[in-house]
């Protein structure tokens, strides 16, 4: 009997580990942020493609994430891919709605060309009014910048939708584009979100 019990006790002790070694299998941690393995966005489970940290300077901005329905390493593969798509941006430090739009537009202007910001002018200006309804960023808001495939583009601050959805996929991609374009943000935190480093 006493063999019987502690054989059970072993059985469970181990399925009690395994149980706890799958669920931190689920999770990653970037800049002290703990991120999702895979996440659901309409209907469909998304994969973390990668993640890292925008640094400015020696400051640690964020943490930023992609999740995509495939793992891809190319920028025209990702853009090519069809479903929703998500960025996760979590704050690692307090800015304004100011700094959080400038950056944003900064960022299109250097990872997009003439014509594409030509073209989609009114979705950026479209966008780029959701940050006046944004007092600031602080530490810890979990930033999601969703493409939809039937609606366009959402963004929810903390869960809660800000502005208006934005249509146009090219412009979705057009965003994309800052962190993981030919002409970055930064380039080691690119080559992160591709999920090409070791």
């Amino acid at each position: 009997m006493q063999i019987r019990t502690s054989r059970l006790g072993r059985s469970l002790a181990a399925a009690c580990l395994c149980a706890a070694l799958a669920q931190a299998a689920l999770a990653v941690e970037v800049g002290g942020v703990r991120l999702d393995d895979t996440v659901q966005l309409a209907s469909r489970e998304l994969k973390l493609n990668g993640a890292g940290v925008r640094y400015k300077v020696i400051f640690k901005v964020y943490t930023i994430a992609l999740y995509l329905p495939e793992k891809k390493t190319q920028l025209a593969d990702i853009l090519a891919l069809p479903g929703p798509r998500r960025l996760e941006i979590v704050m690692l430090r307090d800015i304004t709605s100011d700094e959080l739009g400038q950056a944003f537009m900064q960022g299109l202007k250097r990872s997009s060309d003439q014509a594409d910001r030509t073209r989609l002018l009114s979705q950026t200006m479209q966008f780029g009014a959701m940050f006046e309804t944004v007092p600031g960023l602080k530490k810890g808001d979990i930033l999601t910048v969703d493409w939809l495939p039937e609606a366009g583009t959402l963004c929810k601050l903390n869960g809660k939708q800000v502005g208006d959805t934005v249509p146009d996929l090219a412009f979705y991609n057009a965003l994309l584009k800052i962190w993981i374009g030919a002409h970055p943000a930064d380039t080691v935190l690119r080559a992160h979100l591709l999920g090409d480093v070791a």
